[in-house]
């Protein structure tokens, strides 16, 4: 009797939770713990359960976006779940291309967060021609030119031409020394 070609599944027991894939899954990142596994790698040691799985003791949680992810290159995760624990479990199953991803998530999370930390309050200040230079180069306490915008055409006041603009000023929102600074009309 001819004995049966080796099955195309794999159990592993993470954690005490049962995960049930392929051997290709595993086997998507050559230099990878799970493609090792996958070998039957005499140098590694690795136990199975009862029913035969691969006791892994790892958080269970963590490792469903990265077999998720070898599944199907892509990483999808609960919003509960913390990027840095996937990192963890990736670099744990030396899982390279995750673990390169997962870094750059969380270097462009951290990027976004602080930078919407920063919040700007914006003044309008309208003023005359001739009193434009004098209110641009007198700005204090952390205010910031942003944009003039000329609204209409000259007038004429007494005897000379006069335009009106609006100049748009901004500050970070809780700088310190802040609140003072110059009224608009």
């Amino acid at each position: 009797m001819a004995a049966s070609p080796p099955s195309p599944w794999v159990r592993l027991n993470v954690g005490g939770t049962l995960f049930v894939t392929t051997k290709q899954t595993l086997c998507r990142d050559p230099k990878s713990f799970l493609y090792r596994l996958c070998q039957d790698d005499p140098d590694l040691d690795s136990d199975k359960d009862e029913t035969g799985a691969f006791l892994i003791d790892r958080d269970p949680t963590y490792f469903g976006p990265v077999l998720n992810y070898l599944r199907h290159g892509k990483l999808v995760m609960d919003k509960e779940l913390a990027e840095e624990g996937v990192l963890e479990e990736a670099e744990f199953y030396n899982i390279t291309s995750l673990i390169r991803l997962v870094k750059e998530r969380v270097r462009d999370r951290d990027t976004r967060s602080s930078q919407g930390a920063v919040k700007h309050v914006y003044r309008v200040l309208q003023c005359q021609e001739e009193e434009l230079t004098q209110m641009v180069s007198t700005m204090s306490d952390g205010w910031k030119f942003e944009q003039l915008i000329s609204i209409g055409s000259p007038y004429t006041y007494g005897t000379e031409d006069q335009a009106e603009f609006l100049c748009v000023v901004s500050r970070e929102l809780g700088n310190p020394g802040g609140g003072g600074g110059h009224g608009g009309r």
